[in-house]
């Protein structure tokens, strides 16, 4: 039967945008992570009954006549969405899930505190997460949760319809998953991903010690701010300042070319592919590193980290018990990836009951569509890396810059458009008012 999927997702796997793009327009969502659980929830779908448009993170409550009209069903895929800081956007997509007739299936949402779970901090977001989940459960048999923490809170407001089955993310590749250690141990001359989250301060000496032990470290970025640094440089603000993490193309390792940041998930997997460990706070960060088949270790430092590092047994410490000096050799040595590898096939199991449970098919069940999928991802040509601005020829660089001067001039445009356009209207309606009350005398 075929089926019409509306996928809450910036843009679609096969979507094509430039990293100028990118940036000007925020086809990522504010971090490059969104795009690896949104695109493998999307490969998931991807059965040769399903026909899957992303929503563009629309939620517009007067689309809802629309979206009933033209779709089955509206599959969510969330990250930490109970936040405080995401409290308006919950609310909004509340008030257009209150509007649909067609299912609602939300996959991984979760609750965004510190790592003990401070259920104090999130009382503030007690009611609109109530409605968003009455708005859900109305429309869905259960909804879906990151972790143990998420379910808690959910349990603690009253809702029992609730399910763990992880992130999206980690199923890119079906049941058949496995992460092992290349070699023994680590040695200074290896390849180094490091995920940093940048407003993480106790990463500053870890950032400074391995800068300097691994030549061969690279930042492997994913934030808005971080992409728009590597194209234009610092904010007119921020010109000319210095800081220990890697905000500034000051730090060294803008300077010495080791950034690195992807607008698609699928060259950021083909680039982690070639290193020997990642490491850092960055979850998706981490995760993409797993299943490009690299070995990852997470840094944890609030609940929507920690709840998915132990849902799946990612290797992982909390980062307030990480001591400054730490080696990523001793964070290699550490990590144990038997536990992730074993229970793999359980966690697929149950996040493939949840999709049957709600109607959806299962690509990798579904003859050779989860093949289709990866086919159509290898012939698209997708951007490659983004690099610091001083890596780039002169000719790359004065492409970019016409790239700036023709939107400049669109948006002028537009913005001459908008201007005129009250005046006509005004003219319109003098006008059209002047011969209705000739016509009336």
């Amino acid at each position: 039967m075929h089926q019409r999927i509306l996928l809450r997702a910036r843009k679609g796997p096969f979507d094509v945008v430039t990293a100028e793009e990118t940036y000007e327009r925020d086809w990522i969502g504010k971090n490059s992570g969104n795009l690896v659980f949104s695109h493998a929830a999307h490969k998931l779908l991807s059965t040769s009954a399903a026909e899957i448009t992303p929503s563009r993170f629309r939620t517009d409550p007067r689309d809802a006549d629309e979206i009933n009209e033209k779709y089955d069903v509206f599959v969510i895929p969330l990250a930490n969405a109970f936040r405080h800081d995401y409290v308006n956007r919950l609310m909004s997509m509340t008030r257009l899930i209150e509007r649909l007739k067609i299912p609602v299936v939300v996959l991984g949402v979760g609750a965004q505190t510190d790592v003990d779970g401070d259920r104090e901090y999130l009382r503030p977001i007690d009611e609109p997460v109530k409605a968003f989940c009455r708005a859900v459960l109305d429309r869905s048999h259960s909804i879906g949760v990151r972790g143990e923490i998420s379910e808690s809170y959910l349990r603690t407001l009253g809702f029992s319809a609730v399910e763990q089955i992880g992130c999206p993310s980690m199923f890119l590749h079906g049941d058949s998953f496995r992460v092992e250690k290349a070699k023994a141990t680590l040695g200074t001359e290896d390849r180094l991903a490091f995920v940093i989250s940048p407003y993480v301060r106790a990463l500053a000496p870890i950032v400074r010690h391995h800068h300097q032990r691994y030549p061969n470290l690279r930042y492997v970025a994913q934030g808005l701010y971080a992409l728009g640094t590597l194209l234009y440089g610092d904010a007119p603000k921020l010109r000319g300042k210095t800081d220990d993490m890697p905000i500034h193309t000051s730090h060294p390792l803008f300077v010495e070319d080791k950034v690195r940041m992807f607008v698609d998930p699928w060259p950021w997997m083909e680039y982690l592919s070639g290193f020997d460990f990642a490491f850092g706070t960055r979850i998706h960060g981490t995760i993409t590193a797993l299943i490009s088949g690299t070995p990852g270790y997470l840094l944890a430092h609030d609940s929507r980290t920690l709840e998915l590092a132990r849902y799946f047994d990612i290797p992982h410490r909390l980062m307030r018990d990480v001591p400054a000096d730490v080696d990523a050799a001793q964070l290699y040595e550490e990590a144990d990836y038997t536990a992730l590898n074993e229970g793999h096939k359980e966690r697929f199991a149950r996040i493939t009951a949840f999709l049957a449970k709600h109607d959806l098919g299962l690509s990798f069940a579904d003859g050779d569509s989860a093949t289709r999928f990866d086919t159509q991802v290898r012939q698209t040509v997708y951007p490659q890396a983004v690099r610091p601005a001083s890596a780039y020829t002169a000719e790359e660089l004065l492409a970019r810059i016409q790239w700036l001067r023709d939107e400049n001039q669109t948006l002028q445009q537009k913005l001459k458009a908008l201007r005129v356009q009250p005046v006509r209207e005004r003219v319109k309606q003098a006008v059209g008012g002047r011969i209705r009350r000739m016509l009336s005398r």
